[in-house]
């Protein structure tokens, strides 16, 4: 009897030091920032690099805008002449000009409107690519919190694995099992704990996906993320979702937008195509003449005059027929992207059903019965009365089952964001 007692004593003991030493496994060479949700897109709204470099886009349109209003800039000639005659004295003179080109066919008002209506595109697709910055920021972070729990599971599975093993090492050494099942639950342990390095890789690996969305530069600081993946049900409707998406969807108004640019460069091909006049006013002096055949005053002559171009390039249609030709391509890709956002909508509707009803399985209690399973079958084992074979199936089977799980979850979460995505909405907040 005191055997028996002391024997469980220096299991339990066991026990406790491989738990501790099991939680020890994960790595604190990382400086851990913890971070919710909102201050996570707040940071990816602020520091993500590549939609800074984006929105250079707008402020170059801008530019654009005021470099359209310019005149054309007047031209100033001065010339001067001498006859070279000294001995005839006939004397010198000097001119000068000043000469304009004046635009015809409200050139500049198209201009302005091409800059304008392409400022409004470069908006319009800077909006989209937050859209689905949004969108793939959430997935990093939904698969950071997945691979947490997917280290939680391997280290907790290693854990038990592990206990196990003690156990047995100690039971061979008192006789109650043989040494080959001893070595089988050892080896058991030790290739679960390669599948714990592994898992906790995946999960730092996550981690730095995080740090990259929100421009972390620091090498030793990981985002530590918070949210519970459990919280995705939400009721749609597939018209509704459809309606939204062609109201709301940033890529559709970029096609629209990308319609108007193409209208306004054709207005602008075809006021390049008006003549322009050219106005220019001269002055020119000549000196006194002395000598005695042909004497003359000085004079000044003022002159003016216009200038009408032979636009002989006129003949040439091909800037003109390509700008109606991007017309017609504009208003094609309008609908090629109508359609688009709706086969978009449907498929990440039914992928979202689907997903649903994989985490309703594992609610009807899939869960409980692998966590029942395995716990009837290490009593069992420890008593005696089954296999080791059997506990490790029983394990295995709860292994996936809680991996599954969190997969279904990371998927139902996932095609939530994706059908949020695709029907311009966004209430996702965890």
């Amino acid at each position: 009897m005191i055997k028996n007692i002391k024997y469980k004593w220096v299991i339990l003991l066991l026990l406790l030091n491989i738990s501790a030493v099991s939680n020890a496994q994960i790595d604190t060479t990382f400086t851990r920032v913890k971070m919710n949700y909102p201050d996570f897109l707040l940071l990816v709204n602020k520091n993500n690099l590549g939609y800074a470099a984006e929105k250079f886009n707008v402020n170059i349109a801008e530019a654009n805008i005021e470099a359209s209003k310019v005149f054309p800039d007047p031209e100033l000639a001065i010339g001067s002449h001498d006859n070279g005659q000294r001995r005839m004295q006939m004397g010198y003179g000097f001119s000068t000009e000043l000469s304009w080109t004046l635009e015809l066919g409200g050139k500049r008002k198209a201009r302005i409107n091409v800059a304008k209506s392409t400022n409004e595109l470069t908006k319009a697709l800077l909006e989209d690519y937050f859209r689905n910055l949004r969108a793939d920021a959430t997935l990093n972070y939904l698969t950071s919190l997945k691979q947490k729990e997917i280290f939680k599971v391997q280290l907790n599975s290693y854990t038990i694995l592990k206990n196990i093993a003690v156990a047995d090492s100690i039971r061979y050494k008192l006789g109650s099992i043989t040494e080959i099942d001893a070595r089988q639950s050892k080896l058991e342990a030790n290739s679960m704990l390669n599948e714990v390095y592994q898992s906790e890789a995946d999960w730092k690996t996550a981690l730095l996906e995080l740090g990259t969305m929100v421009g972390n530069q620091k090498a030793d600081t990981l985002y530590s993320p918070s949210g519970d993946l459990a919280k995705f049900d939400r009721l749609f409707d597939l018209n509704e979702l459809i309606i939204s998406a062609e109201n709301n969807r940033a890529d559709l108004l970029a096609a629209l937008k990308n319609k108007n640019v193409s209208h306004d460069i054709l207005k602008l091909a075809k006021a390049n195509r008006v003549l322009d006049l050219g106005v220019n006013m001269g002055v020119e002096n000549a000196s006194v003449v002395t000598n005695s055949v042909a004497p003359t005053p000085s004079s000044a002559a003022v002159s003016g005059g216009i200038s009408i171009p032979l636009k002989f390039s006129n003949r040439n249609k091909g800037e003109l027929k390509a700008a109606e030709f991007s017309v017609q391509q504009a208003d094609v890709l309008y609908k090629q992207t109508e359609l688009q956002i709706q086969i978009e909508v449907r498929k990440a509707w039914f992928n979202y059903l689907t997903t649903q009803k994989q985490v309703r399985q594992f609610n009807t209690g899939l869960l409980a019965d692998a966590q029942r399973l395995l716990d009837g079958k290490v009593y069992s084992y420890k008593r005696g009365e089954t296999s080791l074979l059997e506990v490790l199936n029983a394990q295995r089977t709860y292994n996936e089952t809680q991996l599954n799980y969190y997969e279904t979850l990371y998927n139902y979460a996932a095609s939530l964001v994706e059908l949020e995505k695709a029907a311009g909405i966004w209430d996702i907040n965890f």
